[in-house]
């Protein structure tokens, strides 16, 4: 109901501006609506392959052929805009007749997918921004795109945000529901629901949480972020209503020498409470076998790296605190990217990370370079993690990314490998080896 009524009012919207946009007085910047309006996307190709050593796991795999289109008006009436996205994926009847052998983080277990992932409405002017609506939420490290898979993670949100300085952004969020990466429309629910939680085909997804549990209520959210030379931080407050309320403060600084070679430090913190309120302890919920009376998480980071020409390596570090009677035994709870892999850790790889472990340590170290102008891109990486609850495990990744020039200008391949070994308590399937391999195509226009 929620989602006929946006749309609805979006459509609704858009043959007012149509209507409005053939007046004779454009004071208002009505002629501008289409003239200033742009149009992009991408056209992606996908193929994933999930490869276990496990004799009792078989092997999964997806096919998806997608296309994300995004388009906005020009400002009109002083600086409004609306805008949307539509997105569609097939699988061009490629899945597997068994459930078990289709990776359905792709896009779920059906051959096809179509969704509005954003409609809004927007308010611009000198340092003020609103909007409002079906939107993604791109710079938030908490509430992102998780845009891994052909369909990104959208929310039903207001936000606001004033530019005070350049670099600075001060913003505050109120989100409703959200859309994840294999659903069709907008749910009040998140990634600790079971698959299908009140109907919406959500995969990929925790699922700790029973059927039977409440509806999630949103989320509140208020920060600031500065970027200036060799300066980036950001100061983020989030209310998780009946899940965590999250303080997280993340900075690092490059230091221009002048070389080439440029030292980089950072740092990043988080604290998390909740009470007896929280959903967990509502529904006796355990994460990694564990039930609390409440969520308490404790979460430090580091980074020591540095910038060379075309390239940088870094050394990370994360320890989430062990919190005896707190839910998970001090998990970190993140509702919109648990088991996504896409959260903001230093520390965390492709497949997972502490998030998907559980309390403990881990340290990664990170090698990226460039070649042929940048045309060729190449990473490598290497994660170990020490946990209480999963045991050791470490993880080995590469990425190759290369971006064709001339007529083929905006063509990306690209391929992503990473193997995880270790761990306990079925980490990985039967506790072997698990590689996943990420390989797409992608033409943006």
């Amino acid at each position: 109901m929620l989602k006929r009524r946006t749309l609805a009012a979006a459509v609704f919207g858009l043959s007012l501006i149509c209507t409005a946009a053939h007046a004779d007085d454009n004071s208002y910047g009505l002629n501008d609506i289409f003239t200033n309006g742009h149009v992009d996307g991408d056209l992606r190709l996908y193929n994933f392959d999930r490869l276990y050593a496990s004799k009792t796991t078989p092997n999964a795999s997806a096919f998806s052929l997608g296309a994300l289109i995004n388009a906005q008006t020009g400002n009109f009436l002083g600086g409004f805009a609306v805008g949307g996205s539509f997105v569609t994926v097939n699988s061009l009847g490629t899945h597997s007749d068994s459930l078990a052998k289709i990776d359905t983080t792709l896009a779920g277990p059906n051959n096809s997918i179509g969704a509005f992932s954003q409609a809004y409405l927007q308010y611009q002017r000198g340092i003020f921004l609103f909007r409002g609506g079906y939107q993604y939420l791109a710079d938030d490290p908490w509430m992102g795109n998780n845009d891994s898979r052909i369909i990104p993670s959208s929310y039903n949100a207001l936000k606001v945000q004033l530019t005070p300085l350049p670099g600075w952004n001060l913003f505050a969020v109120r989100e409703y529901s959200w859309k994840s990466r294999t659903s069709y429309g907008m749910y009040a629910d998140n990634l600790y629901y079971p698959s299908k939680y009140d109907g919406d085909s959500m995969y990929g997804n925790n699922g700790s949480l029973p059927l039977t549990s409440r509806s999630a209520p949103g989320t509140w959210e208020g920060g600031t972020t500065y970027v200036n030379g060799g300066l980036n931080a950001q100061l983020r407050y989030y209310d998780f209503m009946h899940f965590a309320r999250t303080g997280y403060a993340v900075g690092s600084y490059v230091f221009d020498t002048g070389s080439g070679f440029d030292p980089v430090v950072g740092a990043q913190y988080l604290a998390q409470n909740a009470g007896a309120d929280n959903r967990f302890t509502e529904t006796d919920t355990k994460l990694f076998g564990v039930a609390g009376s409440h969520v308490k998480s404790r979460v430090i980071g580091g980074d020591i790296g540095v910038v060379i020409p075309d390239g940088r390596f870094d050394i990370f570090y994360n320890k989430v605190a062990h919190e005896e009677g707190a839910v998970g035994g001090g998990a970190l709870i993140s509702p919109y990217t648990s088991n996504y892999g896409t959260d903001p850790l230093f520390t965390t790889s492709m497949i997972r990370g502490l998030i998907e472990a559980g309390p403990g340590r881990a340290w990664k170290g990170k090698f990226t370079y460039d070649l042929f102008h940048k045309q060729l891109e190449l990473t490598a990486a290497y994660a170990k993690y020490m946990t209480y609850y999963r045991g050791n495990s470490h993880d080995l990744y590469f990425d190759v990314i290369y971006h064709l020039t001339g007529a083929l200008k905006g063509l990306t391949l690209r391929n992503r490998w990473e193997l995880s070994n270790g761990g306990i308590d079925n980490l990985n399937p039967t506790n072997r080896t698990f590689v996943y391999n990420r390989v797409m195509i992608d033409y943006k226009f």
